[in-house]
């Protein structure tokens, strides 16, 4: 296995392991989040910690994809993949920040349980603290997953031709879509949580489950950026070209 298919498989994978422990996590921490007197009740606490958990590893593999491409796609735009890690990089951020609060809540219920504690004061706090993970899911797998993942990746394989480019589109289309949605429930147009969010984040959700499978199975497409890349490693200056890639 070269170095160049060792990069697409490791990057196939953790885009795979993003959708496979974010889905399960966000469906888990249903009882905290759709109950507001959870704190007060029996409370979840096994659940919702193993959904915290899996968050973690997601936040963790958001970084990794970026990480792991960096080194080809700033052959094309240093510039635009320093911007693409970035992101994922506050998008991660944000995902932790929305961990801590929902943790928070867990340990406010525990709290409450062992005894002496005013409900009301409690209450208001971990309601507090659920608004808090609602803003952060808005900024980071909302709005910045849609300008990192969609625009910007998608914008970089488009370039390279590292991938067919009628997979791309899928990004380039779904991620601006996903960022206006996410624009449209900052401004209260509509719910995070509606049919409408739903609808806008069908063709993102495409995109990276599908360049995930194609990157485990196939791999990247033979293109002249990878030749820079592998002249790079050795040493050897040459220069990137990536007009004329084929569809």
């Amino acid at each position: 296995m070269t170095s160049t298919s060792r990069t697409a498989l490791i990057a196939g994978v953790l885009f795979l392991i993003t959708i496979v422990f974010s889905i399960p996590a966000a469906l888990m921490y249903g009882p905290l989040l759709t109950d507001p007197r959870y704190i007060t009740g029996p409370g979840a606490d096994t659940q919702i910690a193993l959904a915290a958990f899996m968050e973690l590893i997601v936040a963790a593999a958001n970084i990794g994809t970026a990480v792991v491409l960096f080194p080809i796609l700033r052959r094309q735009s240093e510039a635009l993949s320093l911007a693409y890690v970035a992101c994922r990089i506050v998008e991660s951020t944000m995902i932790v920040v929305g961990v801590v609060s929902i943790l928070s809540v867990v340990a406010l219920r525990q709290t409450f349980a062992a005894g002496g504690a005013d409900a009301t004061s409690f209450v208001a706090a971990g309601q507090a603290l659920v608004a808090l993970h609602g803003a952060t899911f808005l900024i980071g797998p909302g709005l910045l997953a849609g300008l990192g993942n969609g625009l910007l990746l998608g914008y970089l394989m488009y370039r390279t031709g590292l991938v067919p480019r009628p997979l791309v589109w899928l990004g380039l289309i779904g991620g601006p879509v996903v960022f206006l949605s996410g624009v449209a429930n900052l401004f209260g147009l509509y719910s995070q949580v509606s049919v409408w969010s739903g609808v806008a984040t069908i063709l993102e959700f495409l995109w990276e489950t599908s360049l995930a499978i194609y990157l485990i199975v196939k791999g990247f497409r033979a293109v002249p950026i990878l030749d820079a890349v592998a002249g790079g490693a050795s040493g050897a200056e040459h220069p990137v070209a990536t007009r004329g890639v084929a569809a």
